[in-house]
């Protein structure tokens, strides 16, 4: 595909995102780029996941993927191909992912100097932390050859052309949870006769931040974030009940196993030491492992990325996603990185990875109603790393 065809790919899929689970528009006009170069699709893998399968005799099995989905986010970037769907945004940049993808895959498929397997993911509900789960359960690893490299990348506040590559554990687990505390109600003139689960819940908000603060090592790391304080329906009624909505992240899986078992400790402490009537619920709704790359696998992939543009070790970020879960199901090693999306120009005088990130804290980024990719040289530079990676393992 042409950049300029890619240009008008994107900036359709940016006029109209899809929810998770709810990308068919999408994943239709993946599945219709791929089968314009010859792949092999399965479609509705998870629900509404879209894999293409490239052969070309033997050699290793390269998996590339791109998530789909939007957000809940109203966008106020005044761009002239803004989101025509009501409170739905690619506020993340998925519909760069899947630009990037679609041009890599065309590429590969022109191209006759190469050996091996290529299959192209596009995969739903990254945001919800399900899609990639979704698509192994549907049998994915065993719909399409297994993986020798998985490899991906994720669009970031960052010079466009520019890739950051980290070794080793990249981006953090994610836990959200959902805890309801159970008080019993009544008139708010009268609070001794209720048990008040509003005051447990600012209790119980409070504690939880001593669990980063005095549990957890200064050579650790944890963050614990509540992000939603819900009760009540009137000024004068005392709620049966309060809910919470929490997230964890952490790099260290025992890190990970003591934050949750505080916040059990705590929030079943704060009930009882109110008198509730019954123990509160604590549920975890959606949870990733972290994102580790493979030591060996980047080292072999990084020759290939700078062929594309500057690399730099951004370090591990407390960021989250799911496509780690498609590595351990084909039993591969990941290779995942971020590709700049921002005007370079907003960069200037910025060399060390230091002074990148300490910029990159200063204009919109991911999830924010102002964020979006420049789409030149993004576009093209997502597509030159993606097919330069997966050169790098194809025979």
């Amino acid at each position: 595909m042409d950049s300029t065809r890619l240009r008008e790919v994107y900036e359709d899929l940016h006029r109209h995102p899809e929810l998770s689970f709810q990308e068919r528009r999408t994943a239709g006009v993946a599945a219709g780029r791929l089968r314009e170069n010859a792949y092999e699709v399965i479609e509705g893998l998870g629900g509404t996941g879209v894999a293409g399968v490239l052969r070309r005799g033997s050699g290793p099995t390269v998996w590339l993927r791109a998530d789909m989905d939007a957000l809940p986010v109203t966008e106020q970037t005044g761009l002239p191909y803004a989101s025509v769907v009501d409170g739905v945004s690619h506020a993340c940049g998925h519909d760069m992912h899947v630009t990037c993808l679609m041009g890599a895959a065309a590429e590969l498929a022109a191209a006759d100097d190469w050996q091996g397997t290529v299959v192209a993911i596009f995969q739903p509900a990254e945001e919800l932390a399900k899609g990639a789960q979704a698509m192994v359960d549907d049998g994915l690893a065993e719909r399409v050859p297994r993986a020798d490299i998985v490899l991906g990348q994720h669009v970031a506040p960052l010079p466009a052309g520019s890739i950051g590559l980290t070794p080793g554990p990249m981006w953090a687990a994610s836990d959200s949870l959902r805890v309801t505390i159970h008080g019993r109600g009544g008139h708010g003139s009268r609070p001794e006769t209720t048990v008040d689960p509003v005051v447990i819940a600012a209790a119980t908000v409070l504690r939880l931040q001593t669990i980063v603060a005095r549990e957890i090592s200064t050579t650790e790391t944890a963050v614990v974030t509540v992000g939603a304080v819900h009760a009540g329906t009137k000024h004068n009624i005392i709620p049966d009940a309060a809910t919470l909505l929490l997230n964890v992240r952490t790099y260290d899986s025992k890190v990970r196993d003591r934050v949750l078992a505080a916040i059990r400790r705590i929030v079943h402490a704060e009930a009882a030491a109110a008198g509730a009537p019954c123990d509160p619920t604590v549920v975890i709704e959606e949870s990733t492992p972290t994102l580790t790359n493979d030591v060996d696998a980047a080292e072999r992939t990084r020759p290939a990325l700078e062929s594309v543009g500057p690399v730099f070790d951004p370090g591990p970020l407390p960021s989250s996603e799911d496509v780690q879960v498609l590595a351990t199901a084909t039993g591969a090693p990941i290779t995942y990185w971020l590709m700049g999306g921002a005007d370079p120009s907003l960069y200037a005088g910025a060399t060390t990875a230091e002074q990148l990130i300490e910029v990159a804290g200063t204009i919109p980024s991911n999830h924010s109603p102002h964020y979006h990719p420049i789409p030149d040289p993004t576009i093209r530079a997502g597509v030159a790393a993606l097919v330069a990676a997966a050169r790098a393992w194809l025979r």
